[in-house]
């Protein structure tokens, strides 16, 4: 019984580092760089035109403000786990407790978990691409 609860608490622990969002417009320099498909050179970019001209307010206003980063290339961090102005955390924080509840029905704690993952899934924001 203690071996299924150490090994749940573990996976919780992985699956909610590994979709731990980044916030653009909190994160520092090596929070940035974090992010796959973030290096030294754009996390620097990103961080002078924060200082300079403020937060960023949406996605586009981010692809619109750095150089060399694009529509899909923010969309391709925001997948990555970079989130951009208030709706952007929220997105990544419920998609972070829906993985986390994801897997602690996938580790085997019951009906429970279960019934929690479902509640879960049917309050999630899907994002639709076009």
């Amino acid at each position: 019984m203690f071996r299924k609860i150490l090994v749940t608490a573990a996976m919780l622990a992985a699956f909610g580092h590994a979709y731990a969002a980044v916030d653009v417009n909190t994160a520092n320099e090596d929070a940035l760089r974090g992010i796959k498909g973030i290096g030294p050179a754009k996390a620097k970019a990103i961080l002078e035109e924060r200082s300079a001209h403020g937060p960023f307010k949406d996605p586009s206003d981010l692809g619109k403000r750095v150089k060399g980063m694009g529509g899909h290339t923010v969309e391709r961090l925001q997948a990555e786990g970079l989130a951009v102005g208030p709706a952007g955390a929220a997105a990544n924080t419920q998609a972070a407790a829906s993985a986390q509840t994801k897997g602690a029905a996938a580790a085997g704690n019951g009906a429970n978990a279960a019934n929690s993952a479902t509640t879960q899934k049917s309050n999630a924001t899907v994002a639709v691409k076009k």
